[in-house]
């Protein structure tokens, strides 16, 4: 009985994500082009006064009011596919990325988008991607995918990395040099030189890891499946767990500024919010939202997060009324 019911856990888990990450029927999102919450979105980022969200069938929303009106950017060609992230290069330019290994670039801060790579025949995700600085960008996803840009992403090269075909679903660094990539199976890597080279750690835990965030250049937070949440303080060799408090999948994330630490967010409208520190300063929801694969601070205080309802504002909009207790 006890593995009848944890196979049937991991069926629900397993379907979780892939709704999350599969487009809906043609006919849903034709006739939902302008409305941000009948739209699958999967992350987001904030460029000075701009908010742009990516999600289902290659749509792709813009924002120049804080979330409170929204314009759907032109992609050229348009594939219908599932985009599942995007980021910002130094020059205001923007890289998506999706389904089928699909890339896309844009330089007129998210108006206007072209393709730079598309694979049709491997059709595979990618999952994530992260500007390394400079020139230097990084693409990754299903199946230990990772490629690297040394252009701004207009031409990519392919890293092997050891990872038995493992699922790469996050990154983040800094200009250290300092890195670390996240996945499924609890796989952990770090790099100290730029990501010339990777270091496979030795796992900690045994299920999917969806994002990894770096506070400091020794403090690092990884969070995944089951509510799983944890905090290193020594860049990766020794690993604390944050208990909080439910076992609901965490998808995405948001810095606060100053340093005031991070808000993860994911199923069930959870939110999860830790200091600087890494340490758990309260566990809430917000309501009838779904699943939240990703969220933004459009400023510095207002909070939008995303996922498979669309964007919506959190609360009443603002950071500081995420406070309490658990």
């Amino acid at each position: 009985m006890r593995s009848m019911i944890g196979y049937l856990v991991c069926l629900i888990v397993a379907a979780t994500i892939v709704f999350t990450f599969t487009p809906h029927k043609t006919q849903d999102v034709a006739s939902a082009q302008l409305r941000p919450d009948r739209l699958q979105v999967n992350g987001m980022l904030y460029l000075d006064q701009r908010v742009v969200a990516v999600g289902e069938r290659g749509n792709i929303l813009l924002s120049d009011d804080q979330g409170s009106s929204w314009q759907s950017a032109v992609v050229t060609p348009q594939r219908d596919l599932t985009l599942t992230a995007l980021v910002a290069l130094a020059d205001k330019s923007l890289l998506a990325v999706g389904h089928d290994g699909w890339i896309l670039r844009s330089e007129d801060e998210g108006a206007h988008w072209t393709e730079v790579r598309y694979d049709a025949e491997v059709a595979e995700p990618l999952l994530g991607i992260w500007n390394a600085g400079g020139k230097r960008v990084m693409a990754f996803g299903s199946f230990g995918k990772f490629y690297q840009s040394e252009d701004d992403g207009r031409t990519w090269q392919t890293q092997p990395l050891e990872v038995d075909s493992a699922h790469l679903n996050g990154m983040d660094g800094g200009s250290d040099g300092r890195r670390m990539l996240v996945g499924e199976q609890g796989l952990v890597m770090r790099s100290a030189d730029g990501g010339h080279n990777w270091e496979k750690l030795p796992p900690f835990y045994n299920g999917s890891l969806f994002g990894v965030v770096r506070l400091s250049a020794d403090r690092w937070v990884t969070y995944g499946m089951r509510g799983h949440v944890f905090v290193s303080q020594d860049f990766g060799k020794n690993w604390s767990a944050v208990d909080v408090g439910n076992t609901l999948p965490l998808y995405g994330h948001a810095l606060l500024p100053n340093g005031a630490g991070l808000l993860i967010v994911g199923a069930g409208s959870s939110l999860v919010r830790l200091d600087g520190n890494g340490h758990l300063v309260n566990v809430t929801r917000l309501p009838g939202l779904g699943t939240l694969t990703s969220a933004v601070l459009a400023g510095a205080q207002r909070l939008l997060v995303g996922g498979e309802r669309g964007v919506f504002q959190g609360t009443d909009g603002s950071v500081s009324a995420l406070g309490g207790s658990r």
